[in-house]
């Protein structure tokens, strides 16, 4: 086994699976992939993972399968610190010379980077793969090859339905951006919870991103707007059209426009499908492709509701994207003669009830799910999402954000609040009559998240009633 290079930043799961894959006793060749959006590190895990095993990488170029022939070969050359480059002949002697890098008696990593390049030139190699890992021929070699690239279309679809590869994979690793608590570790940001969640809100986990601000990170002294105006309003900075450029990256989405109006409606909180598709002009069923290819591509994410099997909800799930929808485009004309503080001023109550109110709901839903202990739930999580209660006598339906199922059964009802006011006790009585609503709630366990913390009145309630938790941004960094 090898050890993690201090240089790549938690991602214990990541390498712990990809040097299992390389290192394990398997005595044939086997075939991995490795995928995720761009900026999240896949190329720094498996670069180190060939320098620490000593196995061969090759990145692809966007060129043509000549060009990409060409550069393989010369990789080959000088892997085995041969003269002269090889001429390969076409991508089945490729296939053959790169296996035959793992003829030796010890497990060998070969990584093939951006792979979706290739297969745009040469479609063939799926099923080359395929014919050189068949049962037979795949014994003569120890090879780990480790398929890599970023498109989601392309390369979730390598080892699904009917693709050639269906069956030849053994590892399938899925590269997330960072979540909130390693964020937070990651930018430097603990214990200033409060900046933490805030830039988490804006930027999200990408870990690209902090090598956009350079040494430039928030300021716990300073608060973040001046950070966000020198970075994520200035038109110069590699931030200013990452919520654009994130779209333009994913291959599949043949309609850039549909794709980013549907982006533009789920941020501006139209979150059901028939709302998006009001918002767009358009009937429901025609959208079912895109918001399907967005889920698929984790721009979007489906927020289940666990109480009705069909009335999924959808927020968008990358943050630099809602912040480029909400506070850039609308702005850009004026953004772009650097009136950048007086944009941010203006959009304050948008960032606190678009931006910051959404992202602290998602935080929440992910806390229950990931972090929160089976006594603070009331009992294991198979289930979180949110969902709506009729109430027969104020005659409306009563959002709740957080709603948790343990089997069938409500164990954990949640609210959650991102005002700039501690959360009075009246919000408790709130969740106690929604509680009395469900019938499959009784004796649920009642959750109140707060940016801003909770009064006094509703912190001796909480004490009095063993059923009541009181999450404040400390103890959703770093509690149970």
């Amino acid at each position: 086994m090898h050890k993690k290079p201090r240089e790549i930043f938690d991602r214990e799961r990541e390498w712990s699976a990809l040097d299992e894959f390389v290192s394990g006793p398997t005595p044939h060749a086997t075939l991995g992939l490795v995928y995720g959006r761009r900026r999240q590190g896949k190329t720094m895990l498996v670069e180190f993972l060939c320098q620490v095993a000593g196995g061969f990488y090759f990145s692809a170029l966007e060129q043509s399968s000549a060009q990409n022939l060409v550069a393989l070969g010369q990789a080959l050359a000088s892997y085995r610190k041969l003269g002269a480059a090889f001429a390969l002949s076409g991508w089945a002697e490729a296939v053959e010379q790169v296996l035959a890098l793992g003829s030796g008696n010890e497990p060998l990593p070969i990584v093939l980077d951006e792979v979706p390049y290739l297969l745009s030139v040469a479609p063939e190699l799926p099923s080359l793969l395929q014919a050189a890992l068949s049962p037979a021929r795949r014994r003569q070699y120890r090879s780990r090859v480790i398929l890599c690239g970023s498109a989601f279309s392309v390369m979730a679809k390598l080892t699904t339905g009917t693709a050639p590869l269906r069956g030849r994979g053994s590892v399938e690793l899925l590269v997330h951006p960072f979540d909130f608590r390693q964020s937070a570790d990651f930018w430097g940001l603990r214990p200033h919870w409060e900046l933490a969640f805030y830039h988490h809100a804006l930027c999200g986990g990408t870990p690209a991103y902090r090598d956009y601000a350079a040494s430039d990170l928030p300021d716990p002294t300073a608060g973040l707007d001046r950070w966000v105006l020198r970075h994520l309003l200035d038109p110069t900075s590699a931030f200013y059209r990452e919520g654009r450029v994130l779209l333009s990256e994913e291959r599949s989405l043949a309609e850039p426009q549909l794709y980013l109006s549907v982006l533009a409606a789920a941020a501006a909180g139209r979150t059901r499908p028939s709302e998006i598709a009001a918002t767009l002009g358009r009937k429901e069923t025609s959208l079912s492709r895109a918001l399907a290819v967005l889920e698929e591509t984790q721009l979007l994410a489906r927020v289940p509701d666990p109480l009705r099997a069909r009335r999924s909800t959808y927020e968008v799930a990358e943050p630099i994207i809602r912040f480029y929808q909400l506070v850039i485009a609308p702005n850009e004309a004026r953004l772009g003669r650097r009136l950048g503080q007086a944009v941010w001023a203006e959009v304050a109550a948008t960032v606190r009830s678009r931006i910051y109110g959404p992202h602290l709901e998602t935080l929440a839903r992910e806390w229950v799910g990931f972090y929160a202990s089976p006594e603070t739930t009331g009992g294991p999580p198979a289930r979180v999402g949110r969902t709506e209660v009729p109430c027969p006598e104020h005659r409306v339906h009563h959002e709740v954000d957080v709603v948790t199922l343990s089997g069938d059964r409500v164990v954990s009802l949640g609210e959650v609040k991102a005002g700039n006011q501690p959360v009075p006790v009246d919000e408790l009585s709130r969740l106690v009559h929604l509680r009395d609503l469900l019938p499959r709630a009784s004796g649920a366990r009642l959750l109140l998240f707060s940016l801003a913390g909770f009064d006094d009145d509703l912190e001796k309630a909480a004490r009095q009633n063993g059923a009541v938790e009181l999450v404040d941004l400390e103890r959703l960094y770093t509690g149970s």
